[in-house]
């Protein structure tokens, strides 16, 4: 039997132990903390190098399209799950499939090199530290899986005159809740979706708030028409393809109206120069109000600082007393020889997002290390899954050659889709990324042939939302229970919502967006008949 590292027991190295598991592999998974969870495992004390979320964060994507595949979120769960939500669902999937018999808490990776026969073999050998013995031991290993990440090193901005400043200075990394903010003039740096959440909630307390952004930032609300969690309304198949037929432009501006008919970004004083689908959205709900309230100011960026003061690129000073920065992280692999991996300003080269090209065996994975535009959870049980059948050889990756021209045309598409900026290097988006992995895994999808035997299921799967029980239909890892999943995936999302008895039918109606994708999967049909 094989035996694999697993780096890291958050949201990207769980499914890696179990589909180690799955595929007869023997896992043993290293993590350096107390408990599991990663970023998700909220702890009031700050710890370096490793991220956490705030006390009041709620996840952005919903819960029917982040859970893992086999494994369906609890009904009873709200919509979009608090962080200790999402920290319960950990825990359910770890006791359900016995996960934490594989985990070396309080472990520590050092150092990961090339075993002496790597060549013929494709071992690692792995440093580890005990981090309440201090003790360091080596372990030799068929396969590596590193799940750490890439929300762990703080990137720190350099504004002049920041030493200079007489007021705390603080990264989103460290923040943990609005308590020690009461009554101060903060500034938030930062539009993304950090910098949003922290300004939201100060704005409660503190007695001014200003957001400074570069750029500014196209604001996405978690909830759209008729009240639908707004990714199970554009994660569906038939919305891919309207996205991929349609001119660029048109595609931007739809989103761009949409956007501006909740709330006209340029009359608050947040719409950037780049299109809808030029940037990682932000996800903030509460933001549009604060700023019509007047509890949060928007500001261009930072010019310099003062001992009490922060003056930006308008000409504008204002005082403040405490500045909290969201300009987001820098990652890497500092245990891995550059040789293997190697991280400048936050550009990787790996072949999905996951393997070193130039290695000879494939023997070594990342899991996680990319910014989805959806939720991370299913994709790097994705990821998790291909390796493992890498790792035995049932599946073979293409010539190196190949790899490196993926790798090229990756990184071509994502400079002409995006805004340059270190934010957006490892961009992917969630159909056709997951369809990509499935396809070398042998578990994507066959509507087509769907179509035929199971007409209902396949309309389903191709106009509804593109639930992660969708690579369990069919291939290796099918799961019998994925059908089912698929087809009461609505009626997991409104159960927590039906808390007062009515004498309607609370049934989910039909969206104009359904009923659109609808007429057009039933009208292709019926074109393909009549050709």
């Amino acid at each position: 039997m094989k035996t694999v590292a697993v780096i890291g027991a958050g949201a990207s190295g769980l499914p890696a132990i179990k589909c180690c598991l799955d595929e007869g592999l023997e896992p043993t998974c290293f993590e350096r903390t107390d408990d599991i969870g990663g970023l998700w495992n909220y702890t009031k004390e700050v710890h370096p190098d490793q991220a956490c979320v705030m006390k009041s964060t709620v996840i952005n994507t919903s819960k029917e399209m982040m859970c893992y595949s086999d494994f369906p979120i609890p009904s009873e769960y709200p919509i979009y799950m608090h962080n200790a939500y999402v920290q319960k669902y950990f825990r359910l999937y770890a006791d359900k499939f016995g996960l934490d018999k594989y985990i070396k808490f309080n472990n520590e990776v050092l150092r990961i090199v090339k075993h002496e026969d790597h060549e013929s073999t494709g071992q690692w050998t792995l440093q580890v530290r005990d981090r309440k013995s201090n003790m360091v031991t080596s372990h030799v290993f068929d396969a590596v899986m590193v799940a750490t990440g890439h929300h762990a090193k703080k990137k720190m901005p350099d504004f002049p005159g920041m030493d200079t400043f007489k007021g705390d200075i603080t990264h989103t990394h460290d923040y943990k809740s609005w308590k020690g903010y009461e009554d101060k003039k903060a500034v938030v740096v930062g539009g993304g979706n950090s910098g949003g959440d922290v300004a939201v909630e100060l704005s409660r307390v503190a007695s001014k708030v200003f957001l400074s952004t570069r750029r500014g930032a196209w604001i996405m609300n978690r909830i759209d028409y008729a009240g639908t969690p707004v990714d199970m309304l554009l994660t569906r198949r038939i919305v891919d393809l309207l996205r991929l037929s349609l001119p660029d432009y048109l595609v931007n501006l739809e989103r761009a109206l949409r956007l501006n008919s909740r709330f006209d970004h340029a009359k608050y004083s947040l719409k950037p120069k780049h299109k809808p689908f030029a940037q990682h959205p932000t996800i903030n709900d509460d933001l549009p109000n604060k700023i019509a309230n007047g509890s949060i100011i928007i500001k261009p960026n930072i010019k310099c600082f003062f001992e009490t003061e922060v003056e930006f690129y308008d000409g504008t000073k204002e005082d403040a007393d405490a500045v909290i920065l969201g300009t987001g992280y820098i990652f890497g692999f500092p245990f891995i020889d550059k040789s293997i991996i190697d991280v400048k300003d936050n550009q990787i080269e790996l072949y999905k997002y996951m393997f070193p090209p130039d290695l000879d065996k494939s023997t070594l994975s990342v899991i996680g290390c990319f910014q989805p535009l959806g939720a991370i959870m299913p994709m790097s049980e994705m990821q998790a899954r291909l390796a493992t059948r890498v790792f035995k050889e049932d599946v073979q990756l293409p010539s190196r050659v190949d790899r490196w021209v993926d790798i090229r045309k990756k990184k071509i598409a994502m400079r002409h889709r995006y805004v340059e900026s270190t934010r957006h290097t490892i961009q992917v988006d969630f159909i056709p990324y997951m369809d990509e992995l499935a396809k070398l895994n042998g578990c994507r999808p066959n509507l087509a042939q769907m179509l035929l035997r199971d007409p209902v299921l396949a309309i389903k799967c191709y106009s509804e939302p593109c639930t992660p029980y969708q690579f369990r239909l069919e291939g290796p890892g099918k799961w019998v229970g994925a059908r089912q999943a698929i087809m009461t995936q609505w009626d997991r999302t409104w159960k927590p919502m039906r808390t007062r008895p009515l004498d309607i039918n609370p049934d989910e109606p039909y969206n104009l967006y359904v009923k659109l994708a609808v007429a057009l999967v039933i009208l292709f049909i019926v074109w393909g008949i009549l050709l």
